[in-house]
């Protein structure tokens, strides 16, 4: 068997004097005090060399990286395993086992006194060769308890403090294929999104994943800061923050009549921790561009019931947008939040910015396709349970919806419990209330375990709109994964055999996830489809949708539509692609009728076609295809900078021209640098 590459970092816990004494072995008793420590270090080594058995996970996933294993010898002379920084738990168990299985021996001394002694054992895999031990850090002892020194070491002394945080993990798809493949191996909660850095750590080792792409050669500022560092780091024994300055800029050019086309963002990014268990972040973007021509008409869509007041277009998935120049927009956002983790159980965060819930590329509970919004969530994670409620103060922005020169307030509150039934079966409940009301949201909605459909049924006639939702998800191997979600919306039992009543309104997501596809490492496949019956997330009074700032929160095409999503994504070292197809049918209205099809959620159920006779992709119908391309290589593994290329090519085949939808396609060819921090949906 090949030999463990160790390193020792001596951390005393309890005292030293101007004569302190390492533990000593029965075999180095006898020893000089100066040759002790290095006989303690030998035999530590080897009684471990003897005992430790490389668990097989280890060699069958070729885990590469460094494992820290944090041990004391009491002031009774026993090895005590204290932690150990592994994505494994069979690597856990093992180290543990042989720690447990050592000598007793002599304890260490400070002035004649047996106190313990605390060390940090590294374990390098693959294992090499060992090399002789370094001591590299002290601390004083017997000014604090042994859990004090293990917080302080875990920002002070580690390389990437946010992986060990309460912060989210920025949710992209490329970016969240390995993580999803981890959870889903090990049968974890994957729907509730973004994940938590410290949650994803126990499963990945993400300092390894982080430093086998810095470059150690690299030895100028400028050079640092663009390949290996943030911009500003600042690790002390109980708090740290860094900073970044990061680019968002594109450019490229479509086949429409648009000079050429780009995006310029500058991008200012503070994230920090306070202790082990409460941590901020704050993103602000200020951002100009000009987008594809199909893009373009969809941010100026003259309809009242998508254009929002007091601006001049609406940036998909990120806000309000005003002119720049003749034929550009001006579009800032901030996203920031706080994130407090009181116990091993709960997770609280109070922030702006986005959530999602569910498995697949689309959701129908909860996307991120609208823009940045006010929002509290609560987290419950125990047994077989993971319970999120999520509270979100929206924004109508619609003209109609206008009250005292001031865009209409409007409250979302969410439950999404996801039980684990067996190993491979998991399933989730969810439930949404939409409400409006100059006094805020109602109290009764903050309640966590109450069920949201009779708060909303006892405040009115009309008064909010209530959904309740079912998901599923099947583990049938390790590589496979199976997910569905089904959305009720005022579902009629009574007119089950006739499906066109208007009444029937849901929505319904099947899909398919294949992890490492064919055995080839990194390779992703997936398959989607979605279908949403006319009508479904809209409601009497408008503004009670299911929407925000004028987009969908669930799926991006509102309703009144089927679509099947393929996607395939690999990467290798530093390189990343992805290919994605898109292909549907949707019923829009068309411009010169007052009349709802149902494909449009900001209108009201009141104007519909008629209460029978409803069938999907009424209206205005349309073919949708999408095609999309992209290719990125990463720069900066510490801020997730990349260089990036894209091809898309999409094509709308309407009956007739309506606000925002013209038929026609659209090639669009773009590069640039950035910050992958969000996704983009351009296929609508």
């Amino acid at each position: 068997m090949r030999k463990l590459f160790f390193f020792f970092f001596l951390i005393p816990f309890i005292g030293f004097s101007q004569v302190k004494k390492y533990p000593v072995f029965d075999e180095c008793k006898g020893e000089t005090l100066e040759l002790v420590k290095d006989c303690f270090f030998k035999m530590t080594k080897e009684t471990f060399y003897n005992k430790f058995q490389e668990p097989p996970i280890i060699q069958n996933e070729s885990f590469k990286g460094i494992i820290n294993a944090t041990f004391i010898v009491t002031n009774t002379g026993e090895f005590k395993l204290i932690y150990v920084n592994s994505p494994y738990k069979e690597l856990k168990e093992e180290v543990d086992r042989v720690f447990k299985s050592f000598p007793r021996i002599q304890p260490a001394q400070y002035n004649n006194h047996n106190i313990e002694m605390q060390f940090v054992f590294p374990l390098v895999f693959p294992l090499e060769d060992d090399p002789e031990p370094v001591i590299i850090d002290s601390y004083e002892p017997q000014k604090e308890d042994l859990n004090e020194v293990v917080k302080k070491q875990s920002f002070k002394d580690v390389e990437f403090p946010i992986h060990t945080s309460q912060l989210n993990i920025p949710f992209t798809h490329q970016r969240y294929v390995d993580y999803e493949y981890a959870m889903h191996k090990k049968g974890k909660h994957t729907a509730s999104k973004p994940y938590l850095f410290n949650d994803v750590n126990q499963l990945i080792n993400l300092d390894s994943t982080k430093t086998q792409f810095l470059k150690p050669e690299v030895q100028t500022w400028v050079g640092r800061k663009l390949w290996n560092e943030h911009l500003l780091s600042v690790q002390e024994e109980d708090y740290w923050f860094t900073m970044d300055f990061l680019l968002d800029l594109q450019f490229g050019k479509d086949d429409s009549d648009v000079s050429f086309t780009y995006n310029n963002s500058r991008i200012l990014r503070v994230n920090g921790g306070f202790g082990k268990n409460f941590s901020f972040s704050a993103t602000i973007y200020e951002s100009q561009a000009r987008f594809a021509d199909y893009i373009n008409q969809y941010i100026e869509n003259p309809s009242l019931n998508f254009r929002p007041a007091f601006s001049e277009g609406l940036v998909p998935g990120r806000g309000k947008a005003k002119r720049f120049k003749e034929d550009a927009f001006d579009y800032p956002v901030a996203e920031g939040y706080l994130s407090y983790t009181p116990n091993k159980f709960l997770q609280f965060q109070f922030g702006h910015g986005k959530n999602f819930i569910g498995d697949g590329y689309r959701s129908f509970f909860l996307s991120d396709v609208s823009s940045p919004s006010l929002y509290l969530k609560g987290k419950v994670n125990f047994w077989k349970f993971e319970y999120t409620n999520l509270w979100i103060w929206g924004r109508d922005l619609r003209f109609p919806a206008v009250v005292d020169n001031e865009h209409a307030r409007k409250y979302i509150a969410l439950h999404y419990l996801s039980i684990n039934i067996t190993e491979r079966f998991n399933l989730g409940l969810f439930e949404a209330a939409i409400s409006t009301g100059e006094n805020g949201m109602d109290a009764a909605f903050f309640n966590p375990l109450i069920f949201y459909r009779s708060v909303e049924f006892n405040r009115g006639e009309d008064s909010g709109n209530a959904m309740v939702g079912l998901s599923a998800r099947y583990k049938a191997s390790d590589q496979i994964s199976l997910y569905s979600q089904l959305v009720i919306d005022e579902f009629s039992v009574g007119n089950l055999t006739n499906l066109g009543d208007w009444r029937n309104k849901f929505a319904l997501q099947l899909g398919a996830k294949y992890f490492d596809a064919f055995e080839v490492e990194d390779l992703f496949l997936q398959g989607e489809f979605n279908y949403a019956r006319p009508y479904t997330f809209a409601h009497r009074n408008a503004t009670l949708n299911y929407g925000n700032y004028n987009q969908p929160l669930g799926h991006l095409w509102g309703a009144n539509f089927w679509e099947l999503v393929g996607i395939a994504r690999y990467k290798k070292d530093r390189w990343s692609g992805s290919a994605k197809l898109v292909i549907g049918k949707k019923g829009f209205d068309f411009a010169d009728e007052a009349v709802s099809y149902g494909g449009n959620i900001f209108q009201s159920y009141d104007i519909r076609l008629g209460d029978t006779g409803n069938s999907l992709a009424q209206g205005n119908s349309a073919t949708v295809f999408n095609l999309d391309l992209q290719g990125n290589y990463l720069l900066n593994p510490s801020n997730n900078l990349s260089l990036f290329a894209g091809f898309s090519y999409r094509n709308l085949s309407i009956d007739t021209n309506t606000n925002g939808f013209s038929n026609g396609s659209n090639i669009w060819f773009r590069a640039g640098i950035r910050a992958d921090l969000f996704n983009w949906y351009f296929d609508f």
